[in-house]
């Protein structure tokens, strides 16, 4: 089976994001783009925890209503949420409604607040992580460094961090450049990825 497809302007692109015109966007213009934004980097560390279980898909669908109910992913904001808090998201359609994943989201928020302030931000924090060279898509669902990324957050108190969800993470926020060889996307990811600053 081919890893690429003929996208909608005949360019070939990878071949999950045919799926649907919203992954077809995603894949485009975000997945495999390098971030920096500690909101963003956030914000993705929290719908990889909410999808775990779930197709990606159902989560970008929600991801509007996700980010308007989360105060925008903003760290500070979420880790000030309480009880009163969790039971106003637990009774709103427009997200995943787990209270599992919904406490650790709140509980992620402090873990990254504390993050912060020992690593300087974020995104500093993460992409120490972020391997040396570029990959192609390698079907794999870990690497050595999600495992270690995935350890050093758990070490510090984070949740639904499992590295099957880091790596996901790792390839949606360019750490990795994942797309196929041959997906017209691929060079446009890893000309941001060489001209990105790492933190």
């Amino acid at each position: 089976m081919s890893e690429t497809t003929p996208g909608p302007d005949g360019r070939p692109r990878c071949a999950w994001c045919m799926a649907t015109p919203d992954y077809l966007r995603y894949h485009d213009t975000e997945w495999g783009f390098p971030v920096a934004d500690d909101t963003r980097l956030f914000e993705k560390l929290c719908l990889e925890g909410f999808q775990s279980g779930l197709s990606w898909r159902t989560i970008l669908a929600k991801r509007e209503n996700f980010r308007s109910v989360f105060k925008g992913f903003e760290i500070e904001a979420v880790a000030r949420f309480g009880p009163a808090d969790v039971a106003r998201l637990l009774a709103d359609p427009g997200i995943v409604r787990h209270r599992g994943k919904i406490e650790a989201a709140i509980n992620n928020a402090k873990r990254a607040r504390e993050l912060v302030a020992e690593a300087g931000s974020l995104a500093a924090f993460i992409w120490r992580f972020a391997p040396p060279a570029p990959a192609g898509l390698r079907h794999i669902a870990t690497s050595p460094e999600s495992i270690a990324l995935s350890k050093a957050l758990k070490a510090r108190g984070w949740a639904f961090v499992g590295p099957t969800t880091i790596y996901a993470f790792m390839q949606a926020m360019g750490l990795v450049n994942d797309h196929a060889e041959g997906c017209a996307i691929r060079p446009e990811a890893e000309r941001a990825r060489k001209a990105f600053p790492r933190p």
